[in-house]
């Protein structure tokens, strides 16, 4: 029972529900790239790859700012700062992680095999940037991007200008709510030094950077529709349907109110990935 207990924890520590956010992108990719559904072998590797890079990220995230972590009012209460987990189990936890992407990685194709350590730097060093840069955010939009595109070589064991782009479009989308995200430690960034965009420009001008970002992912998601012949209607349709919701997930921050913060980053992007990868299917298959 120990170890089930263990092995809740971490699971609960790297937040792992909230792969919902990378990996409807990642298969997106890989119905465009395949023109509908990739065989079972390679959609397999492509899941084990995705769980590995988020797991190892997550977990690796945790054990760099377990201290900065125990210092902020809202992080304190997680499981390295409380003691519920070590911080040499969540490296071994994050290196196991990271070992499962490359095992992926290499029963995918050689590309995605020598590529494998670029999305170990990546989504790894992105958990030191907020300590010297600003763009922390987009760094973070970074990691996440590389799913799509991942996720195509993984299909077609090669880099072409849809990929791209989708990953382009995750990239604005992940740091707009990344922006909004960090209004809540506005003052506990400014008091130790850390960067974002919100200490910088203050919760009003940061939610209008945010916005900007979004558009932006929205006019990404065109552009792949345009270089992409295949891509019909109903892709254009989940286009229409993500723009409302980042229009209604802007619509519950407020300067002056930031209660329905949670509401906004968690439900709105789920929602918003998983009906972007459902469209994106129907329009493929039917």
């Amino acid at each position: 029972m120990q170890v089930v207990e263990k092995a809740r924890k971490l699971l609960d520590m790297i937040k792992f529900p909230h792969t919902v956010f990378a990996l409807p992108f990642a298969l997106t990719s890989a119905v465009i790239a395949a023109k509908g559904i990739p065989d079972l072998r390679t959609l397999f590797w492509i899941l084990v790859a995705m769980v590995g890079a988020r797991s190892g990220a997550m977990a690796f995230n945790r054990w760099a700012d377990a201290e900065i972590d125990a210092l902020n009012p809202r992080t304190k209460d997680r499981h390295i700062p409380k003691g519920e987990i070590k911080k040499s189990h969540a490296l071994i936890f994050c290196v196991v992680s990271y070992a499962l992407l490359v095992v992926a990685a290499y029963n995918l194709n050689p590309l995605c095999f020598y590529l494998s350590p670029v999305a170990i730097l990546v989504t790894a060093g992105y958990s030191y940037t907020k300590r010297f840069t600003w763009a922390s955010h987009l760094i973070l939009g970074l990691a996440l991007s590389m799913a799509p595109i991942g996720a195509w070589i993984a299909v077609k064991g090669k880099f072409e200008l849809t990929p791209l782009l989708l990953g382009a479009a995750v990239l604005f989308w992940v740091a707009g709510f990344d922006v909004l995200y960090a209004l809540q430690d506005v003052e506990f960034d400014r008091r130790y030094g850390l960067y974002s965009i919100p200490r910088f420009l203050g919760v009003g001008k940061s939610i209008w950077v945010a916005r900007i970002f979004h558009i932006i992912t929205i006019a990404f998601l065109i552009w792949v529709r345009e270089a992409t012949p295949y891509l019909d209607g109903l892709f254009t349709a989940g286009i229409v349907v993500a723009a409302c919701l980042l229009f209604y997930e802007h619509q519950l921050v407020k300067p002056d109110d930031l209660s329905k913060l949670d509401v906004a980053f968690f439900n709105m992007n789920g929602y918003l990935s998983v009906e972007v990868f459902v469209f994106t299917l129907l329009d493929l298959l039917f």
